[in-house]
């Protein structure tokens, strides 16, 4: 039988340089986005840390943890809007195993 929803985990790195109305709004943006396929299980603004190497020449960002549920449709759209997002560093969606 296939499963008709999953559990999965999001984190993404927004750009440190951007201010906190801007870091706000991006995260804003994609609970609501998520709850409109889904729910959000956690979500954690974990702020401004050290990365392990630089990217796009920044030591730095600011890390978003979200643990939702949705379709197993939904994950690729997700990870599609993250990436053409302006500001939005990396992001990774992970499957959690039950």
């Amino acid at each position: 039988m296939a499963k008709t929803s999953a559990k999965y985990e999001l984190m993404y790195i927004i750009d440190p340089d951007r201010s906190e109305e801007d870091i706000s709004a991006l995260a804003e943006k994609f609970k609501s986005l998520i709850e409109a396929h889904g729910t959000v299980d956690e979500h954690e603004l974990m702020g401004k840390r050290k990365l392990a190497y630089l990217i796009n020449d920044k030591p730095d960002g600011y890390y978003v943890l979200v643990k939702f549920t949705s379709g197993p449709g939904f994950p690729a759209e997700l990870d599609r809007v993250l990436k053409i997002t302006d500001g939005i560093m990396r992001s990774l969606i992970t499957v959690i195993e039950e």
